[in-house]
This record gives C-alpha cells, structure tokens and sequence, in this order.
C-alpha cells in the first residue's frame, strides 16, 4: 500500500528519552526517525539547500521505502513573481533528485501574498517544474485559491500537470476553546479544508492540537477517506505537526492505529522491541 506517515521534522532534541532512546545523539535522529516513520517533511530545504554530500548521507542513513518530502526554497518561491526562478526550481531539482528512491513528493509552498492575479505567472512556472518528472504538490494560501471558480480552475491545472494540492487542515488548532499556538513564531494560517484530491498522490498536512481530544473526531475522519483513497490506488502522504512538536509523534502513532486493514508492519514503529505503544512523556 502506498501509504506515508511521518512529522514535519526528525532533528528534534526533546524526542529524546521518548520517541528516541535516551542519550541518542543528534547525528543519529534521522537514522532512527526513519526506524520509527516512513517519510518526513523536508522542511529544512526551505532555509538551505543541502550539498549534494549531505543529500548523499540522507541516504546513506535512511532504510529502502523511507521518503523524503523536500520543501522548494523560499528564495524561490517567496520572493514574488515565480517565473523569474524557473531555472533555480529546476537545480533544485536536479540536486534533490541525488536521493534517488528515497525521493517522495517534493511540495511548493507559496505564500499567503501570492494570489490568484498571479495565475498566468504560476502557470507558466507549474508547467515547466511538472517536466521534471517529479512527484510535485503545491501549497497556496491566499484565500483566493479557495473560491469555487478559482479553486476549480487551479484544480484543473494541478490535474493536467499530475500536480497534487496540498490538503492543510488546521481545524484542531481553530475549532478549539485555547489557543495552542499562543507564543509561536510561525502560526499556521486558517484556511478552508479542501478534501480534493489532484493528480495522482494524496498530500495532508494535518497540524494537531496537542491535546488529543480535540484531534480524534477529524483523525477518524480522515482515516475514512484515506481508505477510500487507498482504494482508489492513490498515493499517500500523511504528516502530523503540532504547536507542541514533542506531541506529534504520539499522534502520528495513534492515527495508524485506526486502520484496522493495514499490516502494522508498514510502520516500522511497530517492528521495535519493545514495542512502544506509547511515548513515556505521556
């Protein structure tokens, strides 16, 4: 089955003692995030590109079937008008492509100023990243892009071009009587929750409240439509963030456990002895 299930990071010290064993180091966490989770969100592509050694070592130090999800640099795709990073995209590219099958669905991030009066810019920039031959999604923001007729137009794109759209869901975080992203730097935007899927992968950003009551009624409701998506033969990507990241492996863990018909050897949490059905922390 063509299911992926991960966080947004694997270099996260205060998994230590929990979701990692105590005293592990940091140049050993993505080696053991990738015993425990079978892809992650390469959010650090966003700040830097990695040299082709590093690139070399990801692999070096993750299990065949393990995914990389690369975010496109943000000097690319927020600094206004797309096309004129046509040819730095495809670089990019070309130097994430060094990790070979660990190489999942690479994701353009565009930001909340990006708009839909920029539809001929995106695409003429869609168009030429999709002949890479990559798995691509993309992410927008603007509220624009979810009206019906410029959410059906951009749907139609992403369809032609087997680009997939980003599904965000941020309903734990809004529909909650607290705000559990009070103090943090980088709040997630509350935009409508598309369940459309473009293309020919599913890509779900789910980002968890750090109290599990109030993530449970939409973790059943997605397992639900992932069932019906993996019937379908779709690709899926599912990753959990949270405000409180030292939450979202635990609720990473509890989401597989509502699917009943998958073989629990397809998370490799499960192969570890003793098996942890739980993190300590809670």
């Amino acid at each position: 089955m063509n299911f992926y299930l991960g966080c947004a990071v694997w270099s996260y010290k205060d998994w230590v003692g929990n979701l990692y064993p105590p005293k592990s180091q940091p140049r050993e966490f993505l080696n053991l995030y990738s015993h425990r989770f079978t892809t992650v969100e390469g959010n650090t592509t966003f700040y830097a590109i990695p040299s082709a050694e590093t690139i070399k070592k990801w692999v070096e130090q993750t299990p065949p079937g393990f995914k990389f999800c690369p975010k496109l640099h943000r000097q690319i795709t927020h600094q206004g008008f797309l096309t004129p990073h046509i040819s730095k995209a495809i670089a990019f590219f070309t130097r994430i492509s060094g990790l070979g099958d660990r190489l999942g669905t690479t994701f353009i991030q565009l930001p909340p100023s990006y708009s839909s009066e920029y539809l001929s810019d995106l695409t003429t920039f869609l168009t030429a990243c999709s002949q890479s031959d990559l798995s691509l999604a993309l992410e927008v923001r603007h509220l624009d892009w979810f009206k019906n007729d410029l959410g059906d137009c951009l749907n139609d794109l992403l369809n032609q071009l087997n680009i997939a759209r980003v599904l965000l869901d941020t309903r734990p975080i809004y529909n909650c009587p607290n705000d559990p992203q009070i103090g943090s730097p980088r709040k997630k935007p509350q935009v409508p929750l598309q369940e459309i899927i473009t293309g020919d992968t599913a890509f779900i950003r789910f980002i968890s409240h750090p109290d599990r009551q109030y993530n449970q009624t939409y973790l059943e409701q997605w397992a639900a439509k992932l069932n019906y998506w993996f019937s379908q033969g779709k690709i899926v990507y599912f990753f959990v963030h949270c405000p409180q990241e030292a939450r979202s492996p635990d609720t990473a863990k509890f989401f597989y456990s509502l699917f009943n018909n998958i073989d629990s050897a397809i998370l490799p949490w499960n192969k570890i002895e003793p098996n942890p059905t739980q993190l300590n922390l809670f």
